[in-house]
């Protein structure tokens, strides 16, 4: 783990904005306009990239004018956020050429899930970059956002002060398992981009940390699979807690046939575990959905069922 932690500065009204997509293309062009008039509404200015509309397959354009949007983001010294169009595919396939030089000199926020978790990862492993696994601009964005949803994601980027309980909506409980409190720093994401990262350069040390994991339209014998290669490949050895989330549309290719379901897999493998797990955090793939920094320092308590953020996640 790096020792050292670098916060971007918060954003304010007037900051620029930039757009990108290094996975798969918006949807439409009209949920990249109505994202951009979103983001306008409320004080910022916004820069798109010039690539955010190709097409490559399931990618948003090939790999050089998807970097080069990325790559033109961070360089730009205009740029205070960064944030992501949408996730799907293509994310780790940049990594190598990524500028983290520039980026380090001018930290930037950076925002993101699915795959965009690839990148997060990759941030904090090589720079130490807090990122925010949040809302995108052509998922939640561009049309009505709910309120909660908003709330606590303008309130992480905007404010320094220290963040405070993680607390679900309104209807969603979490429940704990072990006993005890733990400390670390926040780590994870997309389960599925987490295990792809494992053994490169682009995935940072899980010592003393708080993992956190979701997935959405993965067969729960992939879930299954997935955690066991966490598990195989010593992480829950090295991490003091474990934070899942929903897993959306995690059902059987073929009921008829037999299978566990998802919470079954789930429950066997939280049984199995020695250290406190949280389950059922709303973030990620489900709405509406909690913000949440990557490389800051938690608490994780089972006693009390909750997770607490020791810090702010912007300077």
């Amino acid at each position: 783990m790096r020792t050292t932690v670098v916060k971007p500065n918060r954003l304010k009204k007037g900051d620029v904005i930039s757009l990108v997509a290094p996975a798969s293309a918006p949807a439409s062009r009209e949920r990249i306009e109505q994202g951009v008039k979103y983001l306008e509404r409320l004080g910022y200015r916004v820069k798109v990239g010039k690539h955010v509309e190709a097409q490559h397959g399931y990618l948003a354009g090939t790999d050089d004018e998807r970097l080069e949007d990325l790559n033109g983001a961070i360089r730009d010294r205009e740029t205070r956020a960064i944030f992501t169009l949408r996730g799907g595919y293509g994310t780790p396939r940049l990594l190598p050429h990524v500028d983290y030089v520039a980026l380090r000199k001018d930290p930037k926020i950076i925002v993101g899930y699915s795959d965009i978790t690839a990148l997060q990862l990759a941030l904090f492993a090589r720079i130490g970059l807090v990122s925010f696994s949040g809302p995108m601009v052509a998922v939640e964005m561009w049309n009505t956002m709910d309120a909660f949803t908003e709330e606590h994601f303008w309130r992480l980027l905007t404010s320094p002060k220290k963040i405070g309980p993680l607390v679900n909506p309104p209807g969603h409980e979490t429940h704990a398992y072990g006993k005890g409190s733990v400390t670390g720093r926040l780590v994870g994401g997309n389960l599925a981009l987490v295990v792809s990262n494992l053994s490169t350069p682009y995935s940072p040390s899980f010592k003393d940390t708080l993992l956190f994991l979701e997935d959405v339209d993965e067969a729960p014998h992939r879930i299954d699979r997935m955690l066991i290669q966490l598990r195989n490949a010593g992480v829950f050895e090295k991490v003091n807690g474990l934070i899942l989330g929903t897993f959306i549309d995690c059902i059987p290719s073929d009921p008829s046939k037999p299978h566990l379901t998802v919470p079954q897999v789930l429950d066997e493998f939280v049984r199995s575990m020695k250290i406190p797990v949280l389950t059922d955090l709303q973030f990620g793939h489900t709405s509406p959905k909690l913000t949440i920094p990557i490389g800051v320092n938690a608490k994780l308590s089972a006693v009390g069922n909750r997770v607490e953020i020791l810090e702010g996640a912007v300077i």
